[in-house]
């Protein structure tokens, strides 16, 4: 080949050549972008939750079960690499009205801009308050008593309210034919016992059962014989315990002493009694309560918490635990409807995931819940009773 031939064809190449190479770094430039674009829009949204509730003194089995519930959750969505990543800040209110509003306020400091809380109604009503003043969201897993909710609209709640409970187990007790003479017992000192049994004892005469006994008791009593002792004298057939499973305990032990064998119904607070420290849970036997959970459901969804929350923690999950475990799942559904951010501060963040939640329905451990102006949640109450240790579902 000529020298002239041999410039012609090198020129011609490199002519060539120069659109080939411009595309290549087109389509090279095009792709770096995209991989960029792709990485800013997986990053990640790191919510901040704060579980605030008991997990020191005397209700710390109810706080523990709603911290541990609750972290459960977390560590299924944060595995799942979805939108959020969840950072759960813990606070020990030792179910005071004081001492809560400390580890509110730590919570805050920790950069909370939700709360999962507070476990115990008192406690909630006194943080929710606070947090109406200073537009901070609470969804309270487990304070039930209406107050929690009443003249504020930052509270929701994930467990039934005390009214709610009230009127549904007159109305279980009288649909399954339980009895007609019953007994009460609660607790005149605490606002989540007076509000089950105003609610129940008004239902109950709308529907024919007949009140033969009602004692109370404090915060102090250990002594039930007298309690248990009239209502035996008095023939119930039924013994109905809107309280804690602390004094249920003690009062399943002196009905034994007595041999005294009605049926004793219960509500979700009791859930819980077959892990007291001490107690004899074959006097447990039998005894009825209303519960969104049993942990030996058969339902894929419960087996699957109930074995993470065994592995994780060493024991089976109560109520208190689902609750909180839905709830997590609650406000992270609130949050990506609200558009929630890392940066949304506390107060944008109210206003906002109030709106949502009215929005929300939402598939959980505890049923299908809604949620309406107050803060209530809608979902159906069920019985279950214990047998051989455990939670049975009735039919």
């Amino acid at each position: 080949m000529g020298d002239t031939k041999r410039k012609r064809f090198t020129t011609l190449f490199y002519e060539e050549e120069k659109p080939m190479k411009k595309l290549i770094a087109l389509a090279l430039a095009l792709v770096l972008a995209l991989t960029v674009c792709s990485a800013f829009a997986e990053e990640p949204i790191t919510l901040k939750i704060a579980h605030i509730g008991p997990t020191t003194g005397a209700a710390a089995l109810y706080g523990l079960a709603t911290q541990h519930g609750a972290e459960v959750a977390v560590e299924e969505i944060n595995a799942a690499g979805g939108k959020y990543q969840i950072k759960l800040i813990c606070e020990d209110d030792e179910h005071n009205v004081e001492k809560v509003i400390n580890a509110y306020n730590a919570a805050l400091d920790a950069g909370a801009q939700m709360i999962i809380g507070t476990t115990t109604s008192k406690p909630c009503e006194a943080a929710g308050a606070q947090g109406y003043t200073d537009r901070v969201f609470f969804l309270t897993p487990s304070a039930s008593s209406t107050a929690v909710i009443e003249d504020k609209d930052n509270v929701f709640q994930v467990c039934f309210t005390d009214p709610n409970q009230g009127s549904a187990s007159a109305q279980y007790i009288a649909d399954h034919k339980l009895g007609t003479k019953i007994a009460v017992i609660y607790n005149n000192a605490d606002v989540y016992s007076t509000g089950i049994r105003d609610t129940f004892v008004k239902k109950g005469a709308e529907l024919g059962l007949e009140i033969v006994s009602e004692e109370t008791f404090t915060d102090e009593t250990t002594d039930f014989t007298v309690q248990v002792g009239k209502a035996q004298e008095a023939g119930a057939e039924i013994v109905f315990l809107p309280m804690y499973y602390t004094p249920a305990s003690l009062i399943l032990k002196t009905a034994a002493d007595k041999n005294y064998k009605p049926i004793f119904f219960g509500v979700d607070g009791m859930d819980g009694i077959l892990s007291v420290e001490g107690f004899d849970t074959s006097l447990a036997e039998g005894v009825m309560l209303l519960t969104p959970f049993v942990a030996t459901s058969e339902d894929e969804k419960v087996k699957s918490f109930v074995s993470k929350y065994q592995e994780k923690f060493g024991e089976t999950p109560i109520q208190f635990a689902a609750d909180a475990y839905d709830g997590i799942y609650i406000l992270v559904a609130a949050a990506e409807k609200a558009g929630i951010t890392a940066d949304t501060t506390p107060e944008e963040a109210c206003d906002l995931l109030i709106a949502a939640m009215k929005e929300l329905q939402v598939d959980g451990l505890t049923g299908s819940m809604t949620w309406d102006e107050s803060g209530a949640v809608t979902k159906t109450p069920m019985a279950a009773t214990i047998v051989n240790g455990v939670y049975v579902f009735e039919n």
